[in-house]
Order: C-alpha cells, then structure tokens, then sequence
C-alpha cells in the first residue's frame, strides 16, 4: 500500500483529502504544519507528499529542498501561480491551484506515484549497470556477443528505432535495458510493456491510456504506456503478439509520434524510443498475414540479433561462473560443482537459453545441502546412475507441457480462455509456452 503525507492547516480541506486518499487505498498522514511534517519525516518514509504553500510555521515549498526521491504535489490559493512557478523550479512533481475537484486530486496523485515507481525502478536499474565496468551485465567472450556488444555501444545514443531478435529466454529485455542506459534518455523513464502477457481487448488501453467512461470498469482517465515513457524509452517486448488492430495504431504513432487515448479525441504528442523484440520471425509472420508489412519495416531500422546459448557454447563457463556467485552471495552458501556436473552442465542444449541456465544454477545452490552440486541433481539429467528412469522433475514438466496442448487444443488456440480454464494468468501461461516451446 502507497503511503502519502498531507500538510495542509485548512481542517476541513485536511480530512477531504485524507478521506479521498483513504477511499481510494491510500494509507494517509495528515499533519497541520510544517514541524510536525518534517517530525514525520525524520521517522518514515513517504511514498507522496501533498502540501499547502501558506503552513501556520512556514512555507511548504521548503520541503522541497530536502526531499530527492519523493514526488511533491503542492496546493496553491488561486492567484499564486508564481509559488506554483517557484515549487516547479525546485523539483515539485506538479501543483494544483484551490479550488478543485477530487476527481482531478487523484488522477494527479496517481500519476505522481507512478512516476515515482518509474524513476525508482531505473535507478535500481542503472546501479546495477553502473556497478559493473562498460557492459559486463552482457556476459560473453564469443565473437557473436562481442559485435552484438559492440552495436549496442554505436547505436545507444541515437534515437532510431530497434528490433531486437532472439529466442526466449536469450536476454532481450537485458539488451534493451542496457541501449537506454548507455544512451543519451538514461535520465528519463524506461517504460516495458510485454505485448504476449496482455488479453487482446486491453492491449490499446494499455499503451495508449483511455478516458473516463471509455468502456464498463473506466472509473477514471489513465494514462498509457506512451505517455509514462515520454522523453524517455518504450520496451515492447513480444511485438509480434500485437493484434493487427494496435499493430495500425502503433505504426500511426512511430510515424506521427501522436495518438487519442481510448475513448478521448485530444491528441497527445510524445517523445519516445521505441524498442521492440520478438522471438518470432516477423517476415514470415507478414508472409502469412498476421504482422502488417508497413510495421514490419518501421521496426527493423536497426535489427539486432542475440543468438542462442547452443550457439555460444564458449559462453557457458563464464555465465555458470557468474550465476554461482550471485546465488551463492544472495543465500549466504559457498556451494561448488562436481566435475560431472559442469560437464553435463556445459555439454546440454539449453532450449530455455541463458534463463533456463541461470534457473538450473538458483536450484542447485538453493537444494544443495553439502556444498556441491552433483550431475544427477540436475533436473534434465534423466535418472541416476544411468538406469534411464526419469527424474521427477521431468516426469512433471512432461505432463505439464502435454496438459497445456491439450487445453490449447481445446479453446482452439485461444489464450485468454486457455489461462482461464488453467488457472493461471495469460501471462504465466505465455512463459510456460515459450519454456515448452508450445505453438499456438
């Protein structure tokens, strides 16, 4: 639950607001002036702080001086606009001016928090970049992942749009992450959207954002994902999931950078990157009418192709290196791996990629109750002293996977109902399919 501070010295405007912000899940403080505020301060943290100007003891804007990480919405009196002015300079999130509606009070809060989460999110982001020296967080010496380190670092700073290729599992999203906070928009908000985890009636909702009243559930506007990424980069990843009736919205915004939330007639202009990814192969997908050619070519200005593990086998040492390090550090273990252990570990396929490597190496050093990792604990090696008699572990995937197709089979392909009739969220369901490698 997000916590909000409100600062106002008005009693009736103070239990308003803190009974709007209640009503709508907030935990709320309410505090009258600003030495109680800045007592609260000292012993919490806040997720948002509204604030009047004119406090009994001093200026709200003050705060502002203080506070790095936390957005502040700040209250003025009709005809202060040049306090408004003034809080904005200092890093305010926004300012509404007495009198307004509760309706325009929350869309406004909510919007703050989501840019808190946002920012947040890209610091931890870019910590974890900057914690390692030029783009370590791409590991690999094989001469395919030095050129495709080696385009990243030439095309980060520009503004062209990328497509990124690549089976689950191979590190697209990572890809996209380090393009952002290697260019010149590190500053701004890396929004990511995955295209195959949305239900396709909420797809245009999402990226665009809708009005109030645009459909039955649209209590309130909502911005889309467009606009949070604006000034900075749109990830979608899984583009060629998008059905044909957002792939035609999407090309019109890469072409006119503008769009209508759904439901609304403004038009909204924004500045984005934009990066897509896809484990399919989109000219195929064109070839067969299920990816419109125009998008196609607006996408593929610059491609960048991330091969398989099975293709970079020279790879694997140092990425089973760095997962037993991470994993070993995170649970507080020094678990190792027996000799057949890493044989077996550097001689298997991969069908899941990196993903399904950096999986295989949390279970070991989570299970391991000796500190070493065995061949036979390896959940795709098939029984135990070669007697052929499947592990447990394959036994369930096994009649996972075939449940799945059976389902899918039975909706006819159709996802939404399939997740529903699993129990599952759409989702999961898509992860398991690209895991099983299910087509549908």
């Amino acid at each position: 639950m997000k916590t909000i501070l409100v600062i106002e010295d008005d009693r009736l405007m103070r239990i308003t607001l803190e009974d709007s912000l209640r009503a709508s899940g907030y935990d709320t403080f309410t505090c009258e002036n600003l030495n109680t505020a800045l007592a609260l301060l000292q012993e919490r943290e806040f997720d948002l702080i509204v604030t009047d100007v004119r406090l009994p003891d001093g200026n709200g804007i003050d705060l502002l001086k203080d506070l790095k990480d936390t957005p502040v919405i700040v209250i003025t009196a009709f005809g202060t606009i040049r306090d408004a002015v003034e809080a904005m300079k200092l890093g305010a999130f926004d300012y509404i001016t007495k009198p307004f509606s509760l309706e325009e009070f929350l869309l406004l809060v909510e919007r703050a928090i989501e840019f808190r989460d946002i920012k947040l999110e890209n610091r931890r982001l870019r910590q974890n970049l900057n914690n390692c020296y030029g783009i370590p967080s791409i590991i690999g010496e094989s001469p395919s992942i030095k050129a495709l380190i080696s385009q990243i670092e030439k095309i980060a700073d520009s503004d062209s749009t990328v497509l990124i290729y690549g089976e689950s599992g191979t590190g697209k999203e990572l890809v996209a992450t380090t393009i952002h906070y290697l260019g010149k928009r590190r500053d701004k908000p890396l929004v990511k959207i995955n295209s195959a985890a949305i239900p396709e009636g909420l797809v245009e909702s999402e990226l665009f954002g809708y009005e109030k009243g645009a459909f039955t559930g649209a209590l309130k506007r909502k911005p889309g994902r467009f606009e949070l990424a604006s000034g900075g980069t749109l990830f979608l990843d899984e583009v060629g999931d998008l059905p044909l009736s957002a792939q035609a919205k999407l090309l019109r915004v890469i072409q006119e950078r503008s769009f209508e939330r759904v439901g609304g007639t403004e038009t909204i202009t924004v500045d984005v990157r934009l990066i897509a990814a896809t484990n399919k192969n989109l000219l195929e997908e064109v070839k067969k009418g299920r990816f419109r050619e125009d998008l196609y070519y607006r996408l593929n200005v610059i491609p960048l192709m991330i091969p398989p593990l099975r293709e970079r086998r020279e790879d694997i040492p140092l990425l089973i290196e760095h997962f037993l390090k991470k994993y070993n550090t995170r649970s507080g273990k020094e678990v190792r791996l027996s000799k057949d252990c890493l044989e077996a570990l550097l001689s298997y396929d991969y069908p899941g990629n990196v993903r399904e490597l950096e999986n295989i190496i949390e279970r070991a050093v989570v299970l391991s109750t000796d500190g070493v990792v065995k061949k036979e604990d390896l959940p795709f090696v098939s029984g135990q002293a070669g007697h052929g008699i499947a592990t447990l572990f394959e036994v369930s995937q096994r009649a996972e996977k075939e449940y799945i197709e059976k389902v899918l089979r039975l909706t006819g392909g159709n996802k939404t109902r399939a997740a529903e009739l699993l129990g599952i969220s759409r989702k999961t369901l898509w992860e398991k399919m690209n895991v099983y490698r299910i087509k549908a």
